[in-house]
C-alpha cells in the first residue's frame, strides 16, 4: 500500500504538469502563436512525436515542463544587435534575442508571441496556473464527495494508562507516572461519548474544548458502550500539552518546537474516520489552501532558515513549512499504508487509503498555482508582470500623446531569471536533503 500511495502521487504530479502546459498550449494555438515544442519534464528526451508543427514529448526528469513558443523575446526597439551595456549580462540578453529571431521563418513573421495583445498574452501565461487551480477543485471534489474528509469523531480510539510529559518522546508508563484520569474513571476503547457535563455531544472538537478548559473539576460523561449508556465521573488533570491554533493544529514556535500550555487532560484519543461532504465546501477549502500557501510563500526565507536549523539540530520540522516532492511522496506512502486504530475499527478500504495521496495532489496543485504567480522569471508570473508593465507603459504614452514604446524587452530580465532559477534549484536540493534526514512527521 505504501508503493500504491507513492504511485498515485507520481501519476498525479505528471498529470498536473502535463495539464499545466496544456493550459499554455491551447490558448497559444487559439491566438495563432506558433508552438514548436510541448514537453513534460527536463533533460534528455525519452520519447517524442511531431504532430503538425508541434513536437510532443516526455523528458527524463519529470519535475516540470514547458511549451516553446516562437517570438518570446522581441528584438531591440532600435533594431541593433549589440548588448544593452558592456558586460556579460548584456551579451547574454542580446544572444537570447538573436536566438529567438533565428527560429522565425518568413511565413511565421506574424505568429510571434510578443506580437499578441496584452490580454491574449495574459491568457496564455495564466492558462497554466489557472489549470492547476481547476485541478485542485477537481481533486478536492473527488476527495470530499467520493472518499470523504478525515474527521475526528467522539468515539474513543485509545485510552492512556498514565500521564507522561508532553515534551518527551512517546514511551511506556512507569510506576512514577500518575494514572491518567480516563483510565481511572473506566473509559474503554470504542466508547462513544454521548454527553459531557450534561451537554449533548455533536463532535470531537466540542469535547476537546470542554476537556482543555476544565482545570480539575469533576464532570459526568455519558458513553454508549455495547448498546448501553454508561455514566462515568472523571476529574481532568491539569498538565502541559501542545498549544492549539484556531484550526486545532499544534502551534510551532520560532525555534521549531511545539509550544506548550497548561490545560485539562483526560488521556483519550478520538477515532478518525472519513466522512463524505457536499461539493459546496470545496471552494472554501481551496480558498483556505490558497491563503495558507501564499502565507508560506511570503515567508519562504525564514521558513528555509527553520529547515536548516532542523537539519543541523535535529529539532522537529514545521509541519506548515516547505517540503520537497521526496517528502510529499513519503507522506503519500505513509498515508496509504496507515492502519485503523481503536477497538472494533475496520481496516481502511483501498479507496479510503487513496484519499490521502489524492488530497496531497490537490494541495500540490494549489502550490503550483500560487508559486507560478510570483512575478519573477522564469516563472509564469514573470511574463505576466512583463505584459502588465507593457500595458502601463503604453497607457501612459497614449495619455501623454507620445509614440508607442513597443513591447517590453523581457530578455533584459534574463540575468534575474538565471539567479531565481539557481535559488530554486538550491532550495530544492536542501529540501530533498532535509526530507531524507529529518522529514516532516505525520501527526
Amino acid at each position: 500500500m505504501y508503493l500504491l500511495g507513492v504511485l498515485v502521487l507520481v501519476l498525479g504530479v505528471l498529470v498536473s504538469i502535463a495539464l499545466h502546459e496544456v493550459g499554455h498550449l491551447v490558448p497559444a494555438k487559439l491566438f495563432g502563436v506558433k508552438c514548436v515544442q510541448y514537453m513534460v519534464g527536463f533533460g534528455p528526451t525519452v520519447w517524442s512525436r511531431r504532430v503538425g508543427e508541434t513536437e510532443y514529448g516526455v523528458k527524463a526528469v519529470p519535475l516540470g515542463g514547458y511549451v516553446r513558443m516562437i517570438g518570446m523575446f522581441p528584438p531591440k526597439a532600435d533594431g541593433t544587435q549589440r548588448p544593452d551595456r558592456a558586460g556579460r549580462w548584456g551579451t547574454l540578453a542580446e544572444q537570447a534575442r538573436q536566438d529567438a529571431q533565428r527560429e522565425i521563418s518568413p511565413e511565421d513573421a506574424d505568429r510571434l508571441f510578443y506580437q499578441r495583445s496584452v490580454p491574449k498574452r495574459l491568457v496564455i501565461m495564466l492558462g497554466g496556473p489557472v489549470m492547476n487551480l481547476l485541478l485542485s477543485f477537481v481533486f478536492l471534489g473527488v476527495v470530499v464527495a467520493g472518499f470523504g474528509v478525515p474527521t475526528s469523531v467522539p468515539r474513543v480510539s485509545s485510552v492512556s494508562h498514565c500521564i507522561t510529559p508532553a515534551d518527551q518522546a512517546a514511551r511506556a508508563c512507569t510506576s512514577s507516572d500518575p494514572v491518567a484520569p480516563a483510565a481511572a474513571a473506566g473509559f474503554r476503547s470504542g466508547d462513544e461519548i454521548v454527553s459531557f457535563g450534561g451537554r449533548p455531544v455533536t463532535d470531537w472538537a466540542d469535547v476537546q474544548q470542554q476537556i482543555r478548559v476544565n482545570k480539575g473539576t469533576p464532570v459526568q460523561v455519558v458513553v454508549r458502550r455495547a448498546g448501553r449508556d454508561v455514566a462515568l465521573t472523571v476529574t481532568p488533570a491539569v498538565t502541559q500539552r501542545p498549544k492549539l491554533d484556531a484550526n486545532g493544529d499544534p502551534v510551532v514556535g520560532a525555534d521549531g518546537k511545539t509550544e506548550l500550555t497548561s490545560v485539562g487532560f483526560l488521556g483519550i484519543l478520538p477515532t478518525r474516520e472519513l466522512q463524505r461532504q457536499s461539493l459546496a465546501v470545496v471552494p472554501g477549502m481551496v480558498g483556505t489552501a490558497v491563503k495558507q500557501t501564499a502565507a508560506v510563500v511570503l515567508v519562504i526565507p525564514s521558513k528555509m532558515v527553520n529547515v536548516v536549523q532542523s537539519v543541523v539540530t535535529g529539532s522537529q520540522r514545521d509541519p506548515n513549512g516547505p517540503i520537497s516532492l521526496v517528502g510529499i511522496g513519503r507522506i503519500a506512502g505513509e498515508s496509504a499504508s496507515a492502519d485503523a486504530t481503536g477497538a472494533g475499527s475496520a481496516q481502511p478500504t483501498v479507496a479510503e487509503r487513496l484519499a490521502g495521496p489524492v488530497s496531497l495532489v490537490a494541495t500540490l496543485n494549489v502550490a503550483l498555482f500560487v508559486f507560478n504567480l510570483i512575478p519573477l522569471l522564469p516563472l509564469d508570473g514573470g511574463h505576466v508582470a512583463g505584459a502588465l508593465w507593457e500595458a502601463v507603459r503604453r497607457g501612459v504614452a497614449r495619455l501623454r500623446r507620445r509614440p508607442d514604446p513597443g513591447p517590453v524587452d523581457i530578455a533584459r530580465a534574463l540575468p534575474l531569471a538565471y539567479g531565481v532559477a539557481s535559488v530554486l534549484i538550491g532550495m530544492s536540493v536542501l529540501l530533498i536533503y532535509a526530507d531524507i534526514v529529518n522529514p516532516v512527521r505525520l501527526g
